[in-house]
C-alpha cells in the first residue's frame, strides 16, 4: 500500500465493491519518480466495503490480505464515510 498525504478524489456508487472512496494515488510526483525507476506507480486505490455479494462477511474481513493496496472497511462503515467525506478530504495512509 502506498504510504503518503492524499486526498478523497471520487465517490463511486457504482463499485463491484459496497461504495467505494477514490483515493488520489498516484501524485503526479510518485508517477514521474516511477518512470525515472521504469516502474509502474500502480493505483486505483480506494476505500471501499465489502465485495457487493459479500457482505454477511461483516468485520471478518479483518482475518486475512485481500485488498491488493486498498483500504477495506464494513459496509456500515463505508455508507457512513461515503457520506461524511467530501473530495477534497485529506487523508493519511501509513503501514
Amino acid at each position: 500500500m502506498p504510504e503518503g498525504s492524499y486526498r478523497i478524489v471520487g465517490h463511486n456508487p457504482n463499485s463491484a465493491f459496497h461504495l467505494s472512496l477514490r483515493i488520489g494515488y498516484p501524485t503526479p510526483e510518485q508517477v514521474s519518480a516511477a518512470a525515472k525507476r521504469g516502474v509502474n506507480p500502480g493505483g486505483d486505490i480506494m476505500i471501499h466495503g465489502l465485495p457487493n455479494d459479500r457482505g454477511w462477511i461483516g468485520s471478518r474481513h479483518t482475518e486475512f490480505d485481500w485488498t491488493d493496496g486498498c483500504v477495506a472497511v464494513t459496509n456500515r462503515e463505508i455508507e457512513w464515510l461515503y457520506k461524511a467525506v467530501r473530495d477534497g478530504t485529506p487523508v493519511e495512509i501509513q503501514a
